[in-house]
């Protein structure tokens, strides 16, 4: 896979995107943001990439959309073209959500608008130590509601610190990303790309199918009542029973020895 915006590598089975604008903090173009619809498409069918790790290259993350390239050209939109714009960013999250595989966000600088909505719809988050994050969107007079972001953070970390963070668009720092939920761990900046490269090892020994149904059920089962989840749960276990990795679990067990899961 070739992009313009951003390096794609994929060493035994993970997967890294690494934005690649580092002098604008990675800042996202119209370019960028096709690319990143397309890859998160592209990934679901693609069987040598068994996780996703993104980063970005340089002291940011993600600043969110350039202010040049992309909110400039916004400014002389009108109607359909502006609408056919804010549903391609929306596809990049609906892809992310959709894929099967685990995606694993190494926040190693500034994640804001955009940039946070990113890390947002991954499914891990690492932070470095530095890093810091904002949802920007009031600050320029659009929305807190952007890229799906009323319908993901408040699950998160709650409705109530999520109404306060689209209000505000205040940064804040890893410590408090990680004290209301939304960094999984936050490390050192030097330590950050093999702590997410060692989650993504372990995500990429286990069991590969069952991880995709819990990706999908997590998504699924915020939006329906008790009796539907359950059964939406019954039958996907009922699924994963008959799947090559629920028999090596047992014998695993009986047998006493390391599991070693079908990576087909």
């Amino acid at each position: 896979m070739n992009y313009s915006s951003f390096v794609f590598e994929n060493n035994d089975g993970i997967a890294t995107i690494r934005l690649n604008d580092p002098e604008k903090l990675n800042a996202l173009t119209f370019q960028t943001y096709g690319d990143l619809e397309r890859i998160m498409a592209e990934l679901a069918s693609d069987n040598s990439v068994k996780v996703v790790v993104l980063t970005g290259t340089g002291k940011g993350f993600c600043s969110g959309g350039s202010v040049n390239d992309i909110i400039g050209p916004l400014l002389k939109m009108k109607g359909d073209e502006l609408y056919k714009f804010t549903r391609m960013t929306c596809n990049v999250v609906k892809n992310m959500r959709n894929l099967k595989k685990p995606i694993i966000a190494a926040v190693n600088g500034i994640a804001a608008g955009a940039g946070a909505m990113l890390m947002l719809a991954s499914d891990l988050r690492i932070f470095s130590d530095k890093a810091r994050t904002a949802f920007l969107f009031v600050k320029v007079g659009l929305s807190g509601a952007d890229m799906g972001a009323l319908y993901l953070l408040p699950r998160i970390v709650g409705l109530g610190k999520a109404t306060e963070l689209v209000y505000f668009g205040d940064t804040i720092d890893a410590q408090e990303a990680y004290r209301i939920g939304l960094a999984n761990r936050v490390v050192p900046g030097e330590t950050l790309m093999d702590e997410a490269y060692k989650w993504a090892t372990r995500l990429k020994d286990g069991p590969l199918y069952a991880l995709g149904v819990t990706k999908e059920l997590i998504e699924y089962e915020g939006n329906v009542d008790l009796e539907a989840a359950l059964e939406m749960e019954a039958m996907a276990q009922a699924r994963c029973m008959e799947t090559p990795d629920f028999v090596e679990g047992y014998n695993a067990f009986i047998e006493k020895r390391p599991l070693r899961f079908n990576r087909g």
